[in-house]
């Protein structure tokens, strides 16, 4: 063997050496239990089967046929749904109108407006509850406003037609902040030239904004789309804390029915459930890729 390959080898030899410890840590903490819940989703290991874990049986496609034949679990699935369906377009266009305002429209105390709009993204779940709460209280601030132009605000929490536009509302106006950064540093990238060069021509603003501003940050609009659709289909800090999946389950997300799987000690349910969400995951992200990805 040449010098020149046996020092290379020497050096890959060193590089594992010193990635050893990271390998060895993320396959004990990583790869272990992720193959563990893959197995597991196969099975009816409940609570019980901890301590004899022989007692364990093999079940296959079984755990997930009772899964879908669980209406509760059909339930978070259509709520789980309807809070991405209506809470991504929503928070996409309110973070892209923020961004095109900042970017374009506020100069003065700009600085001031990014830290105030990103404010929510790093406050507390149960401090942003607590807050909503009693902004949507029945004789909360938000009935107070509706109430002075003669709208009687309902109950919105305890309600089965408002409580998941309540916590969708919350939650475009908690994450749209991030949104906004990412849309904000898209526009900044978008040339002037293209813009100079459609003015020229006799483009409208609105003109200019789709035929030139939006082509320009698909890759910026997809990278937005997958953050906040991974995280809205995960939702459940606002189930948890608001409303607790109720009113009759009309708040109950596929991440928090997992999550009282687990609670109930039924480990094989809630293995099941949350590799289904992953491939809930995957498969949107993939229609966003589909769908946003650049042309060149």
């Amino acid at each position: 063997m040449s010098a020149t390959g046996s020092r290379r080898r020497g050096q890959a030899l060193v590089a594992w050496l010193f990635a050893l410890p990271f390998v060895l840590m993320f396959g004990f903490f990583m790869l272990v239990p992720l193959a563990s819940s893959i197995l597991m989703s196969f099975t009816d290991f409940r609570g019980s089967d901890v301590r004899t874990p022989t007692a364990v049986e093999f079940v296959g496609l079984g755990q997930y046929l009772d899964l879908f034949g669980d209406p509760r679990f059909r339930r978070s699935l259509l709520n789980t749904g309807y809070f991405v369906l209506f809470g991504i377009p929503l928070t996409m266009a309110v973070a892209l109108l923020l961004a095109t305002a900042l970017n374009t429209g506020i100069t003065r105390f700009r600085t001031a407006f990014r830290v105030g709009f990103y404010t929510p993204v790093v406050t507390s779940i149960v401090a942003v509850a607590v807050v909503w709460r009693f902004i949507l209280q029945p004789d909360g601030l938000l009935n107070r406003t509706l109430g002075w132009v003669g709208i009687d605000g309902p109950d919105w929490l305890h309600s089965t037609t408002w409580a998941m536009p309540a916590l969708i509302l919350m939650a475009a106006w908690r994450n749209m902040g991030t949104l906004m950064i990412i849309f904000l540093a898209g526009l900044q990238n978008v040339p002037s030239e293209l813009h100079e060069a459609a003015r020229v021509d006799g483009a409208t603003t609105w003109q200019r904004f789709f035929r030139v501003t939006l082509p320009m940050l698909r890759p910026t609009l997809l990278l937005g789309a997958v953050l906040i659709s991974v995280g809205y289909l995960q939702f459940f800090e606002e189930p948890f804390v608001m409303t607790q999946g109720g009113p009759l389950d009309a708040t109950l997300s596929a991440a928090y029915y997992t999550f009282t799987q687990f609670g109930f000690g039924e480990y094989g349910t809630a293995a099941a459930a949350s590799y289904v969400l992953f491939v809930a995951i995957a498969a949107l992200s993939l229609v966003q890729f589909r769908l946003l990805r650049s042309e060149d």
